[in-house]
């Protein structure tokens, strides 16, 4: 056990907090060191001075940071960041019984197979074998960029071919953009609560990723402004139409601000829009305000079917000779053929067909939540993937996630979409779509619903 100990006269109310606090700047400078044991609630609530009840909510505090980790029966201990991440999602093909609303994916029906089959079948007879032969041009055949342009102009984007990169979707095109834009060390901004993959980005690329104030529109514009001036970041990674966990619109005025910020300071926006034109409410989206400073990034995973891995990739020519470098890397280039199917079906209106299929059944499912969890605190759209609630009473993120796997159900904790540093925000994230089936979509909610009523019961360790 670790002799570590705060000092009690630099507590400050509330106190929960500030000792939360000081444990997360000792772990962050070393004074706590990974695999190293915590005292145990009741002794340092005697050596402080505390409540057993204070203590525990400090720990619950840093342990929804993942910086800390509970095994019962053996203590609370500093969690070694260097581990692989455990991946929170169920991965293996659907479980009997199961309710997997962990996974952000699109809705899909017999519609889709049809298509897909369809289009598959007519493949063989004119397919061009360059789209199969052919390992360049890396940025993507000029047909495929061609209709990019249509597609991006359903999304709110107005560009030519030529700043067009094809991509495997928004993760390609992420990675690719930061490392272009950035060096190790480089400071990045985002939303406090942003994509997990960002978070994971950063971490292997050595940068440092800091997250803004948010409210109900996204980034508050003070914070990036206060932010600028004091850390001089590289870059702006910005979720601004639902691609987000928390799921927000971001408003036009509000994205005005945001652009009128990342100008004056010189930054590099990277706009993450993988919903594409799901939402009919969408505004334009901040790189066609600017889209000299503006890196933006859009896929069909979301908007039609989740394994079509294609996306487009938008910035000035430029940046072509970094952003290339890096595509070829990570991936040497978008896959010719999966560029063709989206093609096809942005020319012959396919894509906007399932995408308008989406924003249907999407606000069947967003109607269906606004009834089951009317008495909850939860945040969404009609357009949405998914929800955001944020947890009652005792209950935290990593319990619950716990205590509904016990029903069966899985959803996403918190911890995998917080900015270092960020504060906790006690919630989980449902996706409205991962069922295919809307009344079990709909028994799911209720039963989540039911288990909030509950009180918090302990749980074993228990291995899945």
């Amino acid at each position: 056990m670790t002799n570590w100990i705060p000092d009690r006269d630099s507590l400050r109310q509330p106190l929960h907090l500030s000792l939360a606090a000081s444990i997360s700047a000792a772990i962050e400078d070393g004074r706590l060191k990974a695999g190293q044991r915590l005292p145990t609630h009741r002794k340092l609530a005697e050596q402080l001075n505390l409540s057993v009840n204070t203590v525990s909510k400090a720990y619950d505090t840093v342990k929804r940071q993942n910086l800390i980790e509970g095994q019962i029966g053996r203590g609370s201990y500093v969690t070694d960041t260097k581990k692989p991440e455990r991946q929170p999602y169920i991965l293996e093909p659907e479980q009997k019984n199961m309710f997997d609303l962990s996974i952000s994916r699109p809705a899909y029906s017999k519609l889709h197979v049809d298509r897909m089959q369809k289009l598959l079948s007519e493949l063989p007879g004119d397919l061009n074998s360059q789209m199969f032969l052919s390992c360049r041009p890396n940025i993507g055949f000029e047909t495929h960029r061609i209709a990019g342009t249509k597609w991006l102009s359903l999304c709110g984007l107005n560009t030519q071919p030529d700043n067009i990169i094809l991509t495997n979707g928004v993760t390609h095109g992420m990675s690719a953009a930061l490392s272009a834009l950035t060096r190790p060390g480089d400071i990045v901004l985002s939303d406090s609560i942003t994509h997990h993959l960002l978070v994971s980005a950063c971490a292997y690329l050595g940068l440092q990723l800091v997250g803004l104030d948010i409210d109900e529109y996204g980034v508050v514009p003070d914070a990036l402004e206060k932010a600028c001036v004091e850390l001089k970041p590289k870059a702006l990674y910005l979720l601004p139409s639902l691609a987000g966990p928390n799921i927000y619109m971001m408003p036009e005025s509000r994205r005005r601000q945001i652009a009128d910020i990342v100008k004056k300071y010189e930054l590099h926006l990277v706009e993450n829009d993988a919903c594409g034109p799901v939402a009919k409410d969408r505004p334009q989206p901040v790189s066609e305000i600017i889209p000299e400073l503006s890196i933006y990034l859009t896929t069909f995973t979301k908007c039609t079917v989740s394994g079509l891995r294609a996306g487009y990739l938008v910035a000035p020519e430029r940046l072509f000779p970094a952003l290339t470098g890096r595509l070829i890397v990570f991936g040497w280039m978008a896959t010719p053929l999966m560029c063709e199917i989206a093609t096809r079906w942005v020319l012959d209106g396919t894509a906007e067909e399932l995408t308008l299929w989406q924003r249907s059944n999407l606000r069947t499912r967003y109607d269906i939540a606004r009834t089951e969890l009317a008495e909850f605190d939860w945040h969404g759209h009609p357009s949405g993937l998914h929800l955001w609630l944020k947890l009652p009473g005792e209950w935290d993120s990593a319990s619950f996630v716990a205590h509904a796997r016990q029903l069966n159900i899985a959803v996403s904790p918190e911890t995998p979409f917080m900015a270092p540093k960020s504060i906790p925000q006690n919630a989980i994230r449902i996706s409205v779509a991962s069922i295919r089936d809307v009344d079990r979509f709909q028994q799911a909610l209720r039963m989540i619903a039911g288990l909030l009523k509950q009180q918090r019961e302990p749980l074993p360790q228990l291995v899945y």
